[in-house]
């Protein structure tokens, strides 16, 4: 019997949120989505909203509800866009290159408990699969 793929993904991706979740919280007083929407503005310094949305793959108005939340934190800060001024761009304060820098050795952790008893070559299989499933886009039509 061939694995139920799709359905091991859904549930891995939520027990890997949860708990990873569970660790920034309890170590950075951050939430798991806080700690990636960072990573991702410290990797496009200056992204604007629309940016964030598609590289965290979430809705427009779970973003700009996330984006509310760490600015309250005191960990990014909008500045009006230069080319368009209906925009903002999204910046890390002191306080949000703190939680990234607390956050690596975490997220370090986390990889060596994840990848835990695996060969390199078993997870580079797995990488391979994870970047197709991430790529991938389903259709309606039915192949045979």
């Amino acid at each position: 019997m061939k694995p139920r793929l799709f359905h091991l993904v859904a549930q891995a991706r939520q027990n890997l949120f949860r708990s990873a979740d569970q660790v920034f919280s309890a170590e950075l007083e951050v939430s798991g989505t806080q700690v990636v929407a960072l990573f991702a503005i410290e990797s496009q310094e200056g992204c604007q909203l629309k940016d964030l949305t598609a590289q965290l793959q979430l809705k427009n108005s779970a973003i700009t509800g996330l984006v509310s939340r760490m600015e309250d934190n005191g960990l990014i800060r909008r500045r009006p866009c230069e080319q368009d001024g209906r925009s903002t761009r999204l910046y890390l304060t002191d306080k949000g290159r703190a939680v990234v820098a607390q956050a690596k050795p975490v997220l370090a952790r986390v990889n060596v408990q994840l990848t835990k008893g695996f060969t390199y070559d078993e997870l580079a299989v797995v990488a391979r699969f994870l970047h197709h499933a991430a790529s991938i886009h389903f259709t309606t039509e039915s192949s045979t």
